[in-house]
């Protein structure tokens, strides 16, 4: 059995097996017997690489078996391994190739936080969002067998990326196509089977090998013969297997179902991988592991050790706490629990993101209102939509790179039909460590051409409160889009009083220059005002956007520069310019915004700063098309 370690080593623990594997190929030379050894101290270094660069957590611990397995059964990398969303990628990264990188993990031009094809051959799939592996695997298996080639491909994805639905459409193809590929459902969470055990082991061992296998295919061509005999033995196995294990949903639907087995069992997942590997057909391996195996902490708060920051210095001197407001999302959150208060037609929508979007509170108090759908963002835009058709308001609580995954539902059932549902967008723009596929990069984009659509940007806590009432108020679509992390501690008002719809706020007025914001770039831009003298504009609104401002700004002022954390391609910028040309106002324009490729993670800082949306990159880049309006004009 594994080892359970109570702390996170310090210092780097000395790993003498670990040293000579750092390949799969180099891991495949060790002797079987040397595996369980291996597991422990990868996991002991998997403890402290993550102490040192903070990171995912919990789910690595729980596949450190798992992963070993199946590196050491499947010849990656000409076997595709796929992980899902790649939280738990951290030991397959340790294990191909970039052990003594993982201290710049997450770190700016360091190795990501997740799969990545350009980072290494044995990232087979860049993964970040859920629910893609099994698809994915399958195009790869379906390409295998167009070229005549036996290399196999292996998902694994996990009990909650189960629930979402494209999972359930890649197993429902796979089966239609018969390919030839291995699903193994990593369950560490939901009750999905209790009987896990030496009875349980011994038979996915029995039902997973190749004997097993070709009587069954033996007995199938001899009972063929008989009218009826074949069908009644298939039943018969069937409701068999379904007394002794829970496989009846997977096997109905094509799948040749094994398990559950221990996913920490070393010997046991060894022997049945490699029984599973010769299997033709869609195979699906269930495997019960633990999040946070290994390490007592996590076991006992798998929620909370699910991510975790750095370990700082023994004898690091404690500086003074900056005095940072709440997190936007707390505010989200408390604005939540008032306005139900208020109002008994008020219901929460999360997918699966209760604790990321500060719903924990609004789910105890009003436990009959709080639908979580797991990862399942079409369904919850849907649902809210159906809701709504019927009288009940409901505020879906969604990060912006999610609800990319639900934008045919966004446009098809919500807004064609002009239905009141808000939409409170967190982690907007750029969202540092994790890098461009948590990024919110796209959504005033994606937002302002949908007709109707009210599109809000706060640039602090208290604007955020009074937009979300804003927005629930609408009759209509609406969306309130805010940052990871805590604002400027701006004072909050208590009470629910929405903003007129469109209208800007002048925040400094100035000469020659007029900065016109989107969001959260206030206060660098107000920075910038004091220096230049230039004039400032809270705009807060994309969506209806407040054009009688812009007019009387382009009257007044030499130089419009617009200010937003979104792709410059489409957004709030872009808007301003199709009001001037639409109105025929000549005036020259400065956008600024993320730029046209995906920001690799960093530090927050260090990527605002990447795509100078910080103070200096907003001064220098003023500064630059003044000089050259000035010699224009010369």
């Amino acid at each position: 059995m594994p080892t359970t370690f109570q702390e996170i080593p310090r210092q780097r623990p000395l790993t003498p097996l670990l040293d000579r594997a750092n390949t799969p190929d180099q891991l495949r030379r060790l002797g079987e017997a040397e595996l369980e050894t291996l597991a422990d101290e990868l996991r002991q270094y998997l403890l402290y690489t993550v102490g040192q660069t903070g990171g995912h957590f919990g789910a690595g611990l729980g596949v450190i078996e798992l992963t070993v397995a199946l590196h050491y059964v499947f010849d990656t990398p000409d076997d595709r391994l796929v992980w899902d969303v790649g939280h738990q990628a951290y030991p397959h990264k340790i294990l191909t190739g970039r052990r003594e990188r993982m201290h710049s993990l997450r770190q700016k031009d360091g190795i990501a936080a997740f799969p990545r094809r350009s980072e290494s051959e044995y990232d087979t799939f860049g993964v970040g969002h859920s629910s893609t592996s099994i698809g994915a695997a399958l195009g790869m298996a379906i390409a295998a067998r167009l070229q005549g080639s036996q290399r196999k491909s292996v998902a694994v994805i996990g009990d909650g990326a189960l629930t979402a639905g494209m999972a359930f459409e890649a197993l429902n193809h796979a089966s239609d196509v018969n390919a030839n590929m291995l699903v193994i459902l990593n369950d560490n969470d939901m009750s999905i089977s209790q009987n896990v055990g030496g009875l349980s082991n011994y038979l996915a061992k029995i039902l997973s090998s190749r004997t097993y296998a070709s009587m069954r295919e033996g007995s199938k061509k001899v009972l063929s013969r008989l009218p009826g005999a074949w069908e009644i033995a298939r039943k018969t196995e069937e409701h068999a297997k379904g007394m002794l294990v829970p496989g009846t949903l997977f096997e109905e639907l094509g799948w040749n179902y094994i398990g559950p087995i221990d996913g920490h069992d070393l010997p046991t997942l060894l022997a049945t991988l490699r029984n599973m590997r010769d299997l033709d057909g869609p195979q699906f391996l269930h495997v019960i592991t633990k999040k946070g195996k290994g390490f007592a902490p996590a076991e006992a708060d798998p929620i909370g050790y699910h991510a975790i920051t750095k370990l700082e210095p023994i004898d690091a001197k404690v500086a003074p706490k900056k005095s940072a407001g709440p997190k936007y999302s707390s505010v989200f959150g408390q604005w939540l629990c008032d306005m139900a208060a208020q109002d008994r037609r008020l219901v929460g929508i999360t997918p699966a993101m209760k604790e990321g979007s500060d719903l924990v509170a609004f789910s105890e108090r009003y436990p009959e209102r709080y639908f979580d759908v797991a990862i399942a963002e079409q369904h919850a835009v849907t649902l809210a939509a159906g809701m709504a058709c019927d009288g009940v308001k409901p505020v879906v609580a969604i990060y912006s790179t999610f609800l990319q995954r639900a934008y045919d539902q966004l446009i098809h059932d919500v807004a064609v039909q002009h239905l009141d549902v808000l939409f409170a967008i967190d982690r907007a723009g750029l969202v540092g460590e994790d890098g461009p596929t948590h990024a919110g990069s796209f959504d005033l984009a994606y937002l302002r051409c949908i007709p109707d659509m009210l599109v809000m940007t706060p640039s602090d806590e208290n604007e955020l409160r009074h937009m979300l009432t804003t927005g629930y108020l609408f009759d209509g679509p609406a969306a309130v889009r805010y940052p990871r992390g805590s604002g400027p501690n701006a004072p909050i008002e208590t009470s629910l009083t929405p903003l007129p719809i469109g209208k800007g706020v002048l925040r400094r007025a100035g000469k020659h220059t007029a900065l016109l914001v989107f969001g959260v770039q206030l206060a660098e831009a107000l920075k910038v005002g004091e220096t230049l003298d230039a004039t400032v504009v809270d705009m807060r609104f994309v969506k209806p956007l407040d054009e009688a401002l812009v007019r009387q700004l382009a009257a007044s002022h030499e130089l419009l520069v617009s200010i937003e954390e979104n792709s410059l391609m489409g957004g709030a910028g872009s808007a301003v310019s199709e009001f001037l040309a639409r109105e025929n106002i000549l005036k020259p324009m400065l956008h600024l915004g993320l730029p046209d490729y995906y920001v690799e993670h960093a530090k927050p800082a260090q990527m605002l700063a990447e795509c100078g949306l910080d103070a200096a990159g907003i001064e220098a880049a003023v500064r630059q098309r003044l000089s050259l309006l000035e010699t224009i004009q010369a």
